[in-house]
């Protein structure tokens, strides 16, 4: 089975269930086992056309007589190997990364090396590498059977605060004594926090007023403020992390740091329905850049080599994980109307920023 929905028009789904096919050389057939869902995903989906996500699991034809445009959202998840035409891929192994709300997932196994297997399929070629790489979970150091659901749901996203905290750090914070984060309540943007609190460094999220008690009792923001109050930020030499993507918000801690920001650095845009006046020509202060994380992967590769990198990251993962299951809730969603469920109330926003959603097409939920 695989889940479709109608790009930009959210509430629209269907279940496709296309005819099995016989493997070709190298191809390798995958059983979808359980995936996380947030609002990361609904990003996908939202800018799917502008960055490419769509064409990673092209969808089925339409039916005669429909001109809609369906697509596949991407997810997270793990995976298990249930045939394989590859000498270098076995039945039975386990893969996490990329995958689409299916059931199943046939690839075609390129480069396999000890740690991951590349998806060389035709329609991959000149999308972005970092996403056509399944990680074997037998060799993969971030890899805990009892983690899982955490790894499925967090781990993409840490994987980005790592490396923005080691970008900062790795240039003394350019001098500023704190880093102010947008959406502090989103995952990127707390695991970014859990890093630079670690680290000593004075954090402040800006968030609404409705989860800014909560990100005040995780305990890694030394000052939590709402989107409208920027003009009590202290005017201490800054940096600031834009997560949420809101215009006016950038614009208003621009005008209140002015000169005393060495670094806008631009991440997400969890705020994607958000219509903000103007852009960033009006901006005081240094222009807005966008993080560019294969970038900050390729220096540390060269600096310390792969496996260092991967073993740093793989231990302040485990490190960050402890530290979530301490606030973080889950619950899993069986089934497709509940998965298409899932979608849409995360589509509406206002989800539980403690609140963390697996799921599985399985009608029964996966141990």
């Amino acid at each position: 089975m695989d889940l479709e929905v109608a790009r930009g028009e959210w509430e629209r789904w269907r279940a496709v269930d296309p005819a099995p096919v016989a493997l070709g050389e190298d191809e390798v057939r995958l059983r979808v086992d359980r995936f996380g869902f947030s609002s990361n995903n609904v990003t996908y989906a939202v800018i799917g056309d502008m960055l490419r996500y769509w064409e990673f699991f092209p969808a089925s034809p339409p039916e005669p007589g429909d001109a809609t445009s369906w697509g596949r959202v991407p997810v997270w998840g793990f995976a298990d190997v249930v045939e394989s035409a590859s000498v270098d891929v076995a039945v039975g192994e386990r893969l996490f990364g990329f995958l689409p709300m299916s059931t199943e997932l046939v690839i075609r196994a390129g480069r396999a090396d000890g740690s991951t297997v590349s998806d060389v399929s035709p329609h991959r070629a000149g999308l972005a590498g970092a996403y056509n790489s399944l990680r074997r979970c037998a060799a993969d150091p971030a890899w805990r059977a009892d983690r899982e659901d955490l790894q499925m749901l967090l781990y993409p996203l840490f994987f980005t605060s790592y490396l923005i905290d080691d970008f900062l750090a790795d240039q003394d914070d350019l001098g500023a004594s704190q880093v102010v984060v947008t959406s502090a309540s989103a995952k990127t943007s707390i695991g970014l926090a859990h890093r630079l609190h670690q680290r000593g460094r004075r954090v402040v999220g800006l968030t609404s007023p409705g989860n800014a008690a909560f990100c005040r009792s995780l305990g890694v923001y030394d000052e939590v403020l709402h989107y409208d109050e920027a003009d009590r930020l202290d005017r201490a030499p800054s940096v600031l992390v834009d997560v949420a993507g809101d215009q006016d918000v950038v614009r208003a801690v621009h005008r209140r740091l002015d000169a005393g920001l060495a670094l806008s650095l631009i991440v997400g845009d969890t705020h994607w329905d958000h219509e903000a006046g103007g852009g960033p020509a009006d901006l005081p202060g240094p222009a807005p850049t966008f993080f560019f994380a294969p970038g900050q992967v390729a220096k540390r590769s060269q600096d310390w080599g792969e496996e260092e990198l991967g073993r740093r990251m793989a231990q302040a993962w485990q490190d960050y994980a402890g530290w979530v299951t301490g606030w973080l809730t889950l619950r899993h969603a069986a089934g497709p109307d509940a998965v298409i469920e899932v979608f849409r109330t995360y589509l509406r926003g206002g989800v539980d920023p403690g609140l963390g959603t697996t799921c599985t097409l399985s009608e029964q939920p996966t141990p």
